[in-house]
């Protein structure tokens, strides 16, 4: 059952950070009382009012902000606006004598489908002073960055260096292990700077999802094979796949990074066989669903540690690492960000035998006309 209006309004007051929510037209329907304190603006000068009329944002170069973003007829993709530092001019009513107030402003776009019209705009406000945690955040994204490239890029350096001054003093074998050495660090350099596209692209809710038919059981067997291929032994992986899975509309490359990700998690981070699991449900979770809402879900499971329940809400943020530290933290994160551009959702439990489950579930989709 909906909630009433005024208990919505009272939850939307105990949030702490400003709430602020534009219907369709863009009209201001939730002005919550952090937002009232961050603004100096009372609800009842914001209510009912533009959310361009009432919160004029300019950015550092004082040009007017929603007409640079253009919520309402911009990409029709875009699933939200990453935070930004915005000013809010002193001369607006209410907020006089206050001169421009800094906030740091995020958007998000709700649709009743994916590349429908907006129906609503869903804006949270922070104070500047918060401002320090964000640059922390990119402060460590730039020294992650700069750690993993040294490695591999002192590598590449050293060898073609040594091979160009000392071509001739080496073997054919020496030469070709050299190369092999060289032609992996540039490898993951390659999978780096791909991880910090995705990165951006979820941020700035630009990610694309490219829609085509996908079996996803063959994929899984193809991640499988190339683990085995790079040494792995193939009694330590096993797949399940139901024999009724739907018709799946996906993006193929994106569930080749995802599943990708989770087996290189569970292999590096877990112990034991892992195992994938693919059944047939619906987009709420029921199994042996049919019909336009058909989906699949995927586990991928293994029979390690785990992951404690109070860590678990941790795992799919930026930088996150297991006990085994190592790479650059953002897998897990750009998996949930692929999973949700295709209109899934993922999370992690404990494992019917133990270890950790990753579990994502995605519509099955539709056809492309």
């Amino acid at each position: 059952m909906p909630l009433a209006a005024d208990v919505q309004a009272l939850i939307a007051d105990d949030l702490p950070d400003g709430l602020v929510v534009a219907d369709e037209a863009g009209r201001l329907v939730v002005f919550n009382r952090a937002a009232v304190r961050l603004t100096g603006i009372a609800p009842e000068q914001a209510i009912g009012k533009y959310v361009y009329d009432v919160l004029p944002f300019r950015d550092a170069d004082d040009r007017d902000w929603w007409m640079c973003v253009d919520p309402y007829h911009g990409l029709a993709t875009r699933t939200r606006h990453p935070e930004c530092s915005l000013f809010l001019a002193g001369s607006h009513p209410g907020a006089a004598a206050r001169g421009d107030t800094e906030l740091l402003v995020s958007v998000g776009y709700v649709r009743d489908d994916r590349s429908g019209p907006v129906r609503r705009l869903v804006i949270t406000l922070r104070g500047a002073q918060q401002r320090a945690r964000l640059e922390r955040s990119r402060a460590e994204l730039v020294s992650t960055v700069a750690h993993e490239l040294r490695a591999p890029l002192t590598s590449v350096k050293g060898f073609t260096a040594t091979l160009l001054a000392k071509w001739s003093r080496f073997s054919d074998d020496q030469k070709r292990v050299m190369l092999e050495t060289v032609n992996a660090d540039a490898d993951r350099v390659t999978r780096l700077i791909t991880e910090l596209l995705d990165v951006s692209r979820i941020e700035s809710g630009r990610m694309e999802v490219r829609r085509q038919l996908v079996d996803v059981p063959e994929r899984a067997r193809k991640i499988i094979a190339g683990r085995v291929a790079s040494g792995e032994p193939e009694d330590r992986f096993r797949l399940e796949a139901a024999t009724d899975l739907p018709e799946t509309w996906l993006d193929a490359d994106k569930v080749d990074q995802i599943l990708g990700n989770l087996v290189e998690n569970a292999v590096r981070h877990g112990a034991g066989i892992v195992t994938i699991v693919i059944q047939r449900t619906s987009v709420h979770g029921d199994q042996d669903a049919a019909g336009p809402l058909a989906a699949i879900t995927v586990s991928v499971r293994d029979q390690g540690e785990g992951i404690p329940p109070e860590i678990a809400p941790r795992v799919f943020r930026q930088f996150w690492r297991g006990k085994r530290r190592g790479g650059t933290g953002l897998g897990l994160y750009i998996v949930k960000g692929l999973v949700e551009a295709m209109n899934g959702e993922i999370s992690v439990t404990r494992a019917p035998g133990g270890g950790a489950e990753f579990r994502f579930t995605v519509p099955a989709g539709t056809p492309i006309a």
